[in-house]
């Protein structure tokens, strides 16, 4: 079975003021994006784990620990990761802890939620 891991940053620590992010972002936006997420990867026969950091030095630590812990096939790491200036730093350490702690896991970049099965598609072979 395909196995995914979904890295994103807690939701109810973004800063919604942050222009980068899209006008209108809420956590309960985000939430529900997760959840449409982790559906479709079901529906594709995927096993998807859901792995939310937070923006501080626990970050790189965290994503090292849940690979640590499983295999994966691919990791989607969520645009809130890295379109953010100030989140360069965690999308660094994320980054970097999956190509030391999974080097032969593909690494795959949603632009939101929602289109986190398609960015998974997009690295992983088909069937």
């Amino acid at each position: 079975m395909t196995r995914v891991l979904f890295v994103g940053q807690e939701p109810e620590t973004v800063d919604f003021s942050d222009p980068a992010l899209p006008s209108g972002m809420t956590a309960g936006k985000i939430h529900a994006g997760i959840d449409v997420a982790l559906k479709q990867m079901a529906e594709r026969g995927w096993r998807a784990d859901l792995c939310l950091i937070k923006p501080d030095k626990t970050a790189g630590p965290d994503v090292d620990r849940r690979l640590a812990a499983e295999s994966y096939d691919c990791v989607v790491i969520g645009a809130g990761l890295r379109l953010p200036p100030q989140s360069l730093l965690m999308f660094e350490a994320v980054v970097n802890a999956v190509h030391k702690a999974a080097p032969g896991a593909a690494i795959a970049f949603n632009t939101h939620p929602e289109d986190s099965a398609d960015a998974a598609a997009r690295v992983l072979p088909a069937g």
